[in-house]
């Protein structure tokens, strides 16, 4: 079974950045796409950033355009997220989320999803 393993949450002031990483432990995975989605407490999980793995096209949800970055190593099997200019408002759990299709910000089409890491900004 792919697990996938996030990383690179913390506790950063407002205007600050962080970098989120997420891992692959399938030597052979080859995900079609992966992405990024956040969820705060009573909320429903979000789509943040998405990007295809073979083309490379990213997409954003339009709270993030101009501030997050999407990224990947196919050599490593990793994704990352870029995350700058944080508001008190992207408090939240990101989850990395991984699917075997060509998708972009649908949650029902990620087969795989980690465990979460959790980026908290203070005002």
């Amino acid at each position: 079974q792919v697990q996938l393993v996030e990383s690179g949450g913390g506790l950063v002031q407002t205007g600050g950045s962080l970098r989120l990483s997420c891992a692959a432990s399938a030597r052979t995975f080859s995900p079609a796409t992966m992405g990024w989605f956040s969820q705060a407490p009573g909320k429903e999980r979000e789509f943040v950033a998405a990007i295809m793995w073979r083309g490379g096209s990213t997409y954003y949800a339009d709270s993030v355009k101009g501030r997050f970055t999407i990224s990947r190593n196919d050599a490593k099997n990793t994704v990352s997220l870029e995350m700058n200019s944080l508001k008190p408002e992207d408090t939240a759990a990101y989850y990395c989320a991984a699917s075997s299709r060509v998708i972009s910000n649908v949650i029902s089409g990620f087969d795989y999803w980690g465990q979460g890491t959790q980026v908290t900004v203070s005002s």
